[in-house]
């Protein structure tokens, strides 16, 4: 599917809206507002089914690299992405409850590979790399998303930095991360994403 972005206007994540989850504070209360990602939403729905455009180009946020704000949505939905250029890294954390986390995994990903968030896990996006990343996500046309954790507790569980993984000390129990494998192919059927 080939979509002419330029053609539509994005929703647009600042910096403004990010301070609460940086690891870095001191470089978030002095710098200076930003956009730092493009969501084009709504690019297509079918059977209850939203196609979403995701823009991150590359950035620093201090010492750590630049990311979605993070978000667990409300209600069993899942997610899938495919990243359309660039690579990126997706961060999946399960909680016992809000400050206790079950689980937690990264799946690594470039160009045309697949990453299924299951429908009980908080997650973000880092961009990693010097390139723009592209990505595109399919939901159910009726999920909200719920960022209010990410907010209160700065970020995941987990900031991926210049020094690589960085435990997020405002979580009390987290796990050792563990990382899994792409797909290679968005799964032909899609319905498992609509809560039944």
């Amino acid at each position: 599917m080939s979509i002419d972005l330029s053609k539509l206007n994005p929703d647009t994540r600042y910096l403004n809206d990010m301070r609460s989850v940086l690891r870095d504070q001191e470089w978030a209360k002095s710098a200076s507002n930003m956009a730092l990602y493009f969501m084009y939403r709504g690019i297509e729905e079918l059977n209850q089914i939203r196609y979403d455009i995701t823009v991150v180009p590359a950035n620093m946020l201090g010492q750590e690299y630049v990311k979605t704000k993070g978000h667990y949505h409300i209600g069993k939905y899942g997610e899938v992405y495919t990243v359309l250029e660039g690579q990126a890294i997706y961060l999946m954390q399960k909680k016992f409850n809000d400050d206790n986390i079950a689980d937690v995994y990264a799946v690594q990903a470039k160009k045309g590979d697949v990453v299924v968030i299951p429908s009980d896990y908080g997650h973000i996006t880092i961009n990693p790399s010097k390139e723009e990343l592209k990505m595109a996500n399919w939901v159910a046309s009726d999920c909200k998303s719920d960022y209010s954790l990410f907010e209160k507790l700065q970020g995941a569980c987990y900031h991926y930095t210049l020094e690589g993984w960085q435990k997020n000390e405002n979580y009390k129990n987290v796990p050792p991360l563990r990382f899994e494998e792409p797909l290679k192919e968005v799964p032909s059927n899609l319905d498992f994403l609509k809560v039944k």
